[in-house]
């Protein structure tokens, strides 16, 4: 009964941590402050963004400030570069203009990929439990039976 409790734990602390995609926004709809977005940078956003941020700017993730006169007001976590890499951010803003922005994208809680996780991770536990013995099997609360004495004694 502890291990169906411990296996549940374990599913449902992945499942809470979950996965989440960018998923593209769809209508020309851009999400709303506060929401974790991403945006794809045009040739024009790399020129006019690359003395502050580098020249091969491909996507900037962040959480979204606000949006004021057409501009996007970012908090930046991450830097995505054209040909690969990452430069982590710790949430400083930068102002993107409208025209800068090729596709805008929004986090979004992925259930297939947190349910394939929550799988994983339980059947990596019991895995752990079973190779470990650490489940009943034994004989607990027996005694061992002695073993005969077998002295001989010579006169």
């Amino acid at each position: 009964m502890r291990i169906s409790a411990l296996l549940s734990a374990v599913a449902f602390s992945t499942l809470l941590t979950g996965c989440y995609t960018l998923q593209p926004v769809t209508g020309g709809v851009v999400p709303s402050a506060g929401e974790e977005v991403a945006f794809d940078i045009t040739d024009a956003g790399r020129l006019a963004l690359g003395g502050m941020i580098g020249p091969e700017i491909g996507q900037i993730e962040g959480r979204l400030v606000s949006k004021e006169n057409g501009d996007y007001v970012m908090s930046v976590f991450a830097i995505h570069y054209l040909r690969g890499g990452e430069q982590v951010w710790t949430g400083e803003r930068v102002t993107l203009k409208q025209d800068w922005v090729s596709s805008a994208y929004e986090k979004k809680f992925s259930r297939g990929r947190s349910l394939a996780l929550a799988a994983v991770g339980v059947g990596g536990f019991t895995a752990f439990l079973v190779t470990r013995s650490l489940v009943g099997g034994g004989t607990e609360g027996s005694t061992p039976e002695p073993v005969p004495s077998t002295s001989l004694i010579r006169p």
